[in-house]
Protein backbone atom coordinates (compact mmCIF):
# COMPACT_ATOMS: atom_id res chain seq x y z
CA UNK A 1 0.00 0.00 0.00
CA UNK A 2 3.02 2.33 0.76
CA UNK A 3 4.57 1.94 -2.55
CA UNK A 4 1.05 2.56 -4.75
CA UNK A 5 0.37 5.18 -2.48
CA UNK A 6 3.80 6.72 -3.17
CA UNK A 7 3.61 6.09 -6.95
CA UNK A 8 -0.05 7.79 -7.11
CA UNK A 9 1.66 11.01 -5.54
CA UNK A 10 4.21 10.94 -8.23
CA UNK A 11 1.61 10.24 -10.93
CA UNK A 12 -0.77 12.85 -9.61
CA UNK A 13 2.05 15.34 -9.59
CA UNK A 14 3.76 14.90 -12.65
CA UNK A 15 -0.43 15.59 -14.09
CA UNK A 16 -1.24 18.55 -12.20
CA UNK A 17 2.23 20.10 -13.28
CA UNK A 18 0.76 19.21 -16.78
CA UNK A 19 -2.64 20.72 -16.09
CA UNK A 20 -0.94 23.94 -14.37
CA UNK A 21 1.36 24.92 -18.12
CA UNK A 22 -2.58 25.86 -19.41
CA UNK A 23 -4.03 27.62 -16.19
CA UNK A 24 -7.08 28.81 -17.61
CA UNK A 25 -8.53 25.90 -18.71
CA UNK A 26 -7.75 24.48 -15.51
CA UNK A 27 -9.46 26.77 -14.04
CA UNK A 28 -12.46 26.70 -16.54
CA UNK A 29 -12.53 22.97 -16.17
CA UNK A 30 -13.07 23.05 -12.47
CA UNK A 31 -16.21 26.20 -12.71
CA UNK A 32 -17.70 24.82 -15.54
CA UNK A 33 -18.56 21.65 -13.05
CA UNK A 34 -19.26 23.79 -10.63
CA UNK A 35 -21.45 25.89 -12.15
CA UNK A 36 -23.21 22.47 -14.43
CA UNK A 37 -24.16 21.66 -10.03
CA UNK A 38 -25.25 25.06 -9.35
CA UNK A 39 -27.69 24.94 -12.39
CA UNK A 40 -29.41 21.52 -10.64
CA UNK A 41 -29.83 23.59 -7.36
CA UNK A 42 -31.62 26.31 -9.22
CA UNK A 43 -33.47 24.11 -10.98
CA UNK A 44 -34.87 22.87 -7.82
CA UNK A 45 -35.36 26.14 -6.52
CA UNK A 46 -37.63 27.06 -9.19
CA UNK A 47 -39.90 24.00 -9.03
CA UNK A 48 -40.39 24.92 -5.55
CA UNK A 49 -40.95 28.53 -5.89
CA UNK A 50 -44.22 26.97 -6.98
CA UNK A 51 -44.71 24.12 -4.91
CA UNK A 52 -44.10 23.70 -0.68
CA UNK A 53 -43.36 19.68 -1.02
CA UNK A 54 -42.62 17.08 -3.83
CA UNK A 55 -44.45 13.80 -2.39
CA UNK A 56 -43.62 14.81 1.20
CA UNK A 57 -39.94 15.83 0.99
CA UNK A 58 -39.21 19.96 1.32
CA UNK A 59 -36.92 21.72 -0.52
CA UNK A 60 -33.92 21.24 2.02
CA UNK A 61 -33.91 17.65 2.26
CA UNK A 62 -34.00 17.72 -1.55
CA UNK A 63 -30.73 19.98 -0.99
CA UNK A 64 -29.44 17.59 1.13
CA UNK A 65 -29.84 14.22 -1.26
CA UNK A 66 -28.31 16.01 -4.19
CA UNK A 67 -25.53 17.35 -1.84
CA UNK A 68 -24.60 13.89 -0.75
CA UNK A 69 -24.96 12.71 -4.41
CA UNK A 70 -22.65 15.29 -5.48
CA UNK A 71 -20.41 14.90 -2.98
CA UNK A 72 -20.14 10.69 -3.90
CA UNK A 73 -19.59 12.11 -7.62
CA UNK A 74 -17.21 14.06 -6.98
CA UNK A 75 -14.36 11.43 -5.59
CA UNK A 76 -15.49 8.97 -8.11
CA UNK A 77 -15.05 12.55 -10.46
CA UNK A 78 -11.46 13.23 -9.30
CA UNK A 79 -9.59 10.12 -8.86
CA UNK A 80 -11.53 7.66 -11.67
CA UNK A 81 -12.79 9.31 -13.99
CA UNK A 82 -10.09 8.04 -16.67
CA UNK A 83 -12.13 4.64 -16.16
CA UNK A 84 -14.26 6.22 -19.06
CA UNK A 85 -11.45 5.97 -21.51
CA UNK A 86 -10.65 2.87 -21.23
CA UNK A 87 -12.32 1.70 -24.44
CA UNK A 88 -11.15 4.03 -26.75
CA UNK A 89 -7.85 4.82 -25.59
CA UNK A 90 -6.56 1.69 -24.00
CA UNK A 91 -8.22 -1.42 -25.48
CA UNK A 92 -9.20 -0.49 -29.22
CA UNK A 93 -5.64 0.82 -30.28
CA UNK A 94 -3.46 -1.32 -27.98
CA UNK A 95 -2.34 0.95 -25.38
CA UNK A 96 -3.35 -1.11 -22.46
CA UNK A 97 -0.32 -3.53 -24.08
CA UNK A 98 1.68 -1.07 -22.36
CA UNK A 99 0.45 -1.19 -18.82
CA UNK A 100 0.53 -4.67 -18.69
CA UNK A 101 4.08 -5.35 -18.88
CA UNK A 102 4.60 -2.87 -16.19
CA UNK A 103 4.89 -4.32 -12.29
CA UNK A 104 2.17 -2.55 -10.94
CA UNK A 105 -1.71 -3.11 -11.00
CA UNK A 106 -3.38 -2.23 -14.63
CA UNK A 107 -6.46 -0.69 -12.96
CA UNK A 108 -4.39 1.67 -10.51
CA UNK A 109 -2.41 2.15 -13.60
CA UNK A 110 -5.36 3.15 -15.41
CA UNK A 111 -6.81 5.24 -12.78
CA UNK A 112 -3.59 6.66 -11.53
CA UNK A 113 -2.99 8.01 -15.61
CA UNK A 114 -5.87 10.90 -14.73
CA UNK A 115 -6.38 13.36 -11.79
CA UNK A 116 -9.66 14.66 -13.06
CA UNK A 117 -9.42 18.38 -11.47
CA UNK A 118 -13.08 19.54 -12.64
CA UNK A 119 -13.97 17.05 -9.62
CA UNK A 120 -13.12 19.32 -7.10
CA UNK A 121 -15.47 21.88 -8.32
CA UNK A 122 -17.80 19.58 -8.32
CA UNK A 123 -16.51 18.46 -4.21
CA UNK A 124 -16.96 22.08 -3.29
CA UNK A 125 -20.26 22.85 -4.85
CA UNK A 126 -21.16 19.49 -2.63
CA UNK A 127 -19.87 20.57 0.46
CA UNK A 128 -21.87 24.08 -0.01
CA UNK A 129 -24.98 23.11 -0.86
CA UNK A 130 -24.97 20.63 2.20
CA UNK A 131 -23.40 23.02 4.27
CA UNK A 132 -26.77 25.21 3.39
CA UNK A 133 -29.10 22.33 3.87
CA UNK A 134 -28.23 21.29 7.21
CA UNK A 135 -28.72 23.99 9.38
CA UNK A 136 -32.80 24.10 7.74
CA UNK A 137 -33.17 20.65 8.51
CA UNK A 138 -33.16 20.70 12.45
CA UNK A 139 -30.84 17.44 12.83
CA UNK A 140 -28.92 16.37 15.91
CA UNK A 141 -25.01 16.52 15.05
CA UNK A 142 -22.38 15.08 16.79
CA UNK A 143 -19.12 13.30 16.31
CA UNK A 144 -20.86 10.43 15.15
CA UNK A 145 -23.53 11.77 12.68
CA UNK A 146 -20.54 13.58 11.30
CA UNK A 147 -18.80 10.53 11.06
CA UNK A 148 -21.48 8.79 9.50
CA UNK A 149 -21.83 11.43 6.90
CA UNK A 150 -18.21 10.89 5.72
CA UNK A 151 -18.67 7.01 5.56
CA UNK A 152 -22.00 7.02 3.48
CA UNK A 153 -20.21 9.98 0.97
CA UNK A 154 -17.20 7.53 0.74
CA UNK A 155 -19.59 4.48 0.07
CA UNK A 156 -21.71 6.74 -2.32
CA UNK A 157 -18.58 7.51 -4.64
CA UNK A 158 -17.43 3.77 -4.36
CA UNK A 159 -20.51 2.53 -5.56
CA UNK A 160 -20.01 5.02 -8.40
CA UNK A 161 -16.79 3.66 -9.31
CA UNK A 162 -17.81 0.32 -9.37
CA UNK A 163 -21.13 0.91 -11.43
CA UNK A 164 -18.72 2.70 -14.03
CA UNK A 165 -15.54 0.17 -13.80
CA UNK A 166 -17.95 -3.03 -13.78
CA UNK A 167 -19.53 -1.42 -17.62
CA UNK A 168 -16.46 -0.08 -18.40
CA UNK A 169 -14.88 -3.17 -18.62
CA UNK A 170 -17.43 -4.56 -20.94
CA UNK A 171 -14.91 -2.86 -23.57
CA UNK A 172 -12.77 -6.18 -23.04
CA UNK A 173 -15.36 -8.19 -25.26
CA UNK A 174 -16.87 -4.57 -27.76
CA UNK A 175 -13.66 -2.95 -27.80
CA UNK A 176 -15.70 0.43 -26.23
CA UNK A 177 -18.76 0.13 -24.05
CA UNK A 178 -18.83 3.87 -23.99
CA UNK A 179 -22.55 3.86 -24.89
CA UNK A 180 -23.37 1.33 -22.70
CA UNK A 181 -21.61 3.16 -20.11
CA UNK A 182 -23.17 6.51 -20.76
CA UNK A 183 -26.49 5.28 -20.86
CA UNK A 184 -26.15 3.74 -17.19
CA UNK A 185 -24.29 6.18 -15.70
CA UNK A 186 -27.46 8.84 -16.48
CA UNK A 187 -29.60 6.53 -14.66
CA UNK A 188 -27.44 8.24 -11.41
CA UNK A 189 -29.86 10.98 -12.14
CA UNK A 190 -32.77 9.57 -10.45
CA UNK A 191 -30.66 8.98 -7.10
CA UNK A 192 -30.66 12.95 -6.67
CA UNK A 193 -34.29 12.88 -5.93
CA UNK A 194 -36.10 11.04 -3.46
CA UNK A 195 -37.08 6.81 -4.81
CA UNK A 196 -40.15 7.50 -3.46
CA UNK A 197 -41.51 9.39 -6.21
CA UNK A 198 -40.79 7.12 -8.52
CA UNK A 199 -42.75 3.30 -9.49
CA UNK A 200 -41.84 0.61 -6.78
CA UNK A 201 -40.10 -1.68 -9.88
CA UNK A 202 -37.76 1.87 -10.85
CA UNK A 203 -37.22 2.09 -7.03
CA UNK A 204 -36.07 -1.94 -6.65
CA UNK A 205 -34.12 -1.20 -9.34
CA UNK A 206 -31.92 1.49 -8.39
CA UNK A 207 -31.60 -0.62 -5.29
CA UNK A 208 -30.72 -3.64 -5.83
CA UNK A 209 -29.94 -3.97 -9.62
CA UNK A 210 -27.52 -1.00 -10.19
CA UNK A 211 -27.47 0.81 -6.48
CA UNK A 212 -27.78 4.32 -7.34
CA UNK A 213 -30.08 4.30 -4.69
CA UNK A 214 -27.12 4.14 -2.11
CA UNK A 215 -25.19 6.95 -3.24
CA UNK A 216 -27.56 9.52 -2.49
CA UNK A 217 -31.14 9.06 -0.89
CA UNK A 218 -30.73 6.22 1.09
CA UNK A 219 -27.75 8.06 3.05
CA UNK A 220 -29.45 11.14 3.67
CA UNK A 221 -32.52 9.17 4.73
CA UNK A 222 -31.10 7.61 7.79
CA UNK A 223 -30.47 10.88 8.51
CA UNK A 224 -33.79 11.94 7.85
CA UNK A 225 -34.99 9.41 9.40
CA UNK A 226 -37.61 8.16 7.17
CA UNK A 227 -39.38 4.96 8.20
CA UNK A 228 -38.39 2.18 6.13
CA UNK A 229 -35.58 3.55 4.73
CA UNK A 230 -32.73 4.15 7.56
CA UNK A 231 -32.20 0.42 8.26
CA UNK A 232 -31.79 0.10 4.45
CA UNK A 233 -29.18 3.03 3.92
CA UNK A 234 -27.18 1.97 7.04
CA UNK A 235 -25.95 -0.88 4.67
CA UNK A 236 -24.64 1.38 1.69
CA UNK A 237 -20.96 0.17 3.27
CA UNK A 238 -21.36 -3.22 2.33
CA UNK A 239 -23.49 -2.80 -1.15
CA UNK A 240 -20.52 -0.38 -1.90
CA UNK A 241 -17.63 -2.90 -0.90
CA UNK A 242 -20.33 -5.91 -2.57
CA UNK A 243 -20.53 -3.44 -5.71
CA UNK A 244 -16.75 -2.72 -6.27
CA UNK A 245 -15.67 -7.01 -5.40
CA UNK A 246 -17.77 -7.85 -8.31
CA UNK A 247 -16.97 -4.89 -10.80
CA UNK A 248 -12.82 -5.81 -10.23
CA UNK A 249 -13.66 -9.18 -10.34
CA UNK A 250 -15.58 -8.34 -13.64
CA UNK A 251 -12.43 -6.37 -14.56
CA UNK A 252 -10.14 -9.46 -13.89
CA UNK A 253 -12.39 -11.58 -16.21
CA UNK A 254 -12.30 -8.79 -18.57
CA UNK A 255 -8.16 -9.15 -18.09
CA UNK A 256 -7.95 -12.77 -18.81
CA UNK A 257 -9.90 -12.33 -22.30
CA UNK A 258 -8.38 -9.60 -23.52
CA UNK A 259 -6.69 -10.20 -26.73
CA UNK A 260 -3.74 -7.13 -28.41
CA UNK A 261 -5.22 -5.58 -31.25
CA UNK A 262 -2.36 -7.52 -33.15
CA UNK A 263 -3.25 -10.78 -31.97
Amino acid sequence: MKRYAKLYYLFAKNHIKVMLEYRIDFLIGMVSVALQQAAGVFFLAVVFGHIQELNGWSFYELLFIYGIAASGRAIHHIFFDNLWTLGWQYIKPGQLDRLLIRPINPFFHVCADRLQQDGFGQLLIGWIILGTAIPHLHLSWGLFEFMMLIVLVISSGVIFVAINLFFASLSFWMTDSMPVLWAVFNLSDFAKYPLTIYHKGLQFFLTWIIPYGFTAFLPAAWFLDREGYASVAIKAPVTAAAAMTVAYLFWLLGLKNYSSTGS
